[in-house]
């Protein structure tokens, strides 16, 4: 047998906002989370542009025993997650907890704990590290302490596939709840890789904007690191009448792929599979799809590339989507991107308006389909897609509709 799943709580940490309420209304408005970092010395960096969670007080929601325990990446899940649960307004008694599962994506774990600890021990050569360095920088963490600090006892693992790993955590909520595995589902994902260490690499690398994110945009310079986390719960439609609870929106298919080419380079026909297999999943043709919320990272190759493989999957369609790119306003946020992205496309449909993608001065030659520049508009959107596709070739889709 085989359930459909539906979303009822949702909970968001964000540079625009400690709260889903306050992410949506800056994200439908075009806020900038983007700015010069303030948790990070900039001396020695060459781009100093961030997108980070600014103003954020641990000791607002942990007490200090906790706060200590907690890498800053924890502390983003938790909070997200009790916010989704609280918005939800489930409770985990008469054996429920048992049959929620909690599957959290992160992209590398506790990089504040890991970069103070390089810190002591090669800068100021300490001669020991906190008892706890381990368990607050593992990749597993976030996960752990929601299902602690919310009670859960199902399933509960992490999902690391770099960019893709929320999307791909949900992907695999939906399958555990879809088929009857689970109840109930705690999942999204958090990341919190803004640390000097962490942004030396992605220097490195050279696909980093040194002004500002411009999805799609002509003169385009590339990416800028986001973080936070962004937690959804996940339930059986028939669970969630049986409770009244308020519904946000049905999760229908979850497409994945491998390009199985290059760890950088992203490729048009694993990009396309995973479209495909979204749509696959949930028994929707491409005109049934009205928006889609793009993986769009601002970077030339993924921009041009993600263009592709839209139009390739959609045909004549794609000259009538409305696609955008929330990392206009928060960044690239990792391992938490396709979980604040797939909340963005539930509101949208709620809210029957789509977010824009701002900073965009005009259209490139390789990408010419409506991104909604810098303006929100209002949209009954029926069925939506939410992209994700990571570094590794690894490719994420998930599908949603009202219901």
């Amino acid at each position: 047998m085989t359930y459909r799943v539906v979303v009822t709580g949702w909970g968001v940490i964000s540079s625009i906002g400690h709260t889903a309420a306050a992410y949506w209304s800056n994200l439908s408005r075009g806020v900038s989370g983007i700015a010069d970092a303030t948790i990070i010395p900039t001396d020695h960096l060459a781009q100093k542009v961030v997108a980070e969670v600014k103003d954020f007080d641990p000791r607002k929601y942990f007490d200090d025993r906790q706060v200590t325990t907690l890498d800053r990446v924890s502390q983003f899940g938790v909070v997200a997650a009790r916010e989704a649960i609280e918005h939800a307004g489930i409770s985990f008694g008469d054996g429920l907890s048992e049959r929620t599962a909690t599957i959290i994506g992160t992209g590398v774990g506790g990089q504040t704990t890991q970069d103070e600890s390089y810190k002591r021990l090669y800068e100021e050569h300490a001669k020991r590290l906190h008892p706890l360095t381990i368990p607050k920088l593992m990749v597993n963490a976030p996960a752990s302490q929601v299902s602690m600090h919310c009670g859960l006892r199902g399933p509960c693992f992490a999902v690391a596939s770099a960019c893709a790993s929320a999307t791909h955590a949900i992907g695999l909520a939906f399958h555990l709840v879809r088929s009857g595995g689970a109840t109930c589902a705690v999942t999204g994902g958090s990341d919190a890789c803004i640390t000097f260490g962490t942004m030396k690499g992605w220097e490195a690398m050279r696909v980093m904007a040194p002004d500002t994110c411009r999805p799609f945009s002509r003169d385009r310079k590339g990416m800028v690191i986001g973080e936070g986390a962004a937690i959804v719960v996940l339930e059986s439609l028939e669970h969630a009448r049986q409770r009244s609870a308020t519904i946000l929106g049905e999760i229908v298919g979850f497409g994945m792929s491998s390009d199985a080419s290059d760890l950088l380079s992203p490729d048009e026909d694993g990009m396309v599979r995973a479209l495909e297999g979204a749509l696959a999943d949930g028994r929707l043709s491409p005109s049934e799809i009205q928006y889609v919320n793009a993986h769009g990272t601002g970077t030339a190759a993924n921009d041009e590339t993600e263009t592709q493989a839209i139009k390739r999957t959609f045909g004549q369609h794609a000259g009538k989507l409305a696609i955008s790119s929330n990392k206009s306003m928060i960044g690239h946020a990792l391992g938490a991107a396709g979980a604040l992205e797939l909340v963005a496309t539930l509101m949208a449909i709620k809210e029957e308006t789509v977010p824009p993608t701002i900073n965009y001065l005009g259209p490139d030659p390789t990408c010419n389909l409506d991104y909604v520049p810098n303006e929100a508009r209002p949209l009954r959107v029926e069925a939506a897609l939410s992209n994700s596709f990571a570094f590794g070739g690894l490719n994420a889709v998930l599908a949603v509709k009202r219901l």
